[in-house]
């Protein structure tokens, strides 16, 4: 396997188990030690503390399990319900296909990060609908994955539009196979490459947009700590403690330009067995 699919595998692997172990260590991310507020790097706390005395390093581990949460949960369900329209527009075709994609289009159409702040914003206990202690994680999520389809959907079926008139499909819909089964088992294996690079890249991009609804305080909300609300904390002491965002930042950088390089690294791998 080529270094440019370990690299940002490892790092997604390594990143993933140490967040994962930290409910294992029992260290308490949450921990306030006010006599120790914004300390500077040191063996106790390799990364510094911040302006409550809570440990950097476990707070940016803890982070990336919530922004690894939602990134991974988001991306597959706007890779399944892309999936889902893409394959009942390419293979059905006609009026059920022109439905499909004036919807995917007027979806297309709408700024999504505008979008995506006023939903965030909407006040649900004011809704009536029921409150969770998750932080707004699955909120976040859903509202992601509602706007993340229609990319995935194009994508899919312009591969089902390919594939629809192939031999092998023709040869099914002449022994009598239904079109749900034409779509499970001769279409939608044929589209696993690009999907696994469609959520790839999803990731990626839900990545940044829950930093972004974070760190504007409409995104997960403390004291669960992620990479985005990390960063809302430290832009009032970036003089007095300019570790506090250059760590969460960094964590970003690294983690979004790993997952693009995965997905670069898929594409190459899948287009060279073609």
């Amino acid at each position: 396997m080529s270094p440019r699919f370990t690299l940002p595998l490892g790092m997604l692997v390594l990143l993933a188990l140490a967040a994962a172990a930290i409910p294992l260590t029992g260290a308490d991310p949450d921990a306030i030690d006010l006599a120790k507020r914004y300390a500077g790097p040191s063996l106790a706390h390799p990364l510094g503390t911040d302006e409550l005395g809570r440990d950097v390093a476990l707070r940016l581990l803890y982070g990336a399990r919530v922004s690894l949460a939602v990134a991974i949960s988001a991306a597959l369900a706007a890779v399944a319900i892309g999936t889902a329209i893409g394959l009942a527009a390419g293979t059905l075709g006609g009026r059920i296909d022109g439905a499909l994609m004036r919807a995917t289009d007027a979806v297309l159409a709408l700024p999504v990060l505008p979008v995506l702040i006023v939903l965030a914003a909407i006040d649900t206990q004011k809704l009536g609908l029921p409150q969770s202690d998750d932080g707004g994680l699955w909120r976040i999520v859903a509202i992601v994955a509602l706007f993340g389809w229609p990319k995935v959907a194009r994508l899919v079926r312009a591969t089902a539009l390919a594939l629809v008139n192939r031999d092998f499909v023709r040869a099914a819909t002449a022994l009598g196979a239904g079109r749900l089964r034409i779509m499970a088992v001769h279409i939608l294996p044929n589209c696993a490459g690009p999907l696994l690079v469609a959520t790839a890249l999803a990731a990626g991009g839900t990545i940044l947009y829950e930093s972004v609804l974070s760190f504007l305080g409409l995104g997960i909300q403390p004291p669960t700590a992620s990479w985005g609300n990390m960063l809302t904390n430290a832009q009032e002491t970036i003089w007095q403690a300019p570790w506090l965002a250059l760590w969460p930042g960094l964590a970003i950088l690294a983690t979004v330009t790993a997952i693009n390089l995965l997905a670069d690294a898929l594409q190459d791998r899948i287009a060279g067995r073609r």
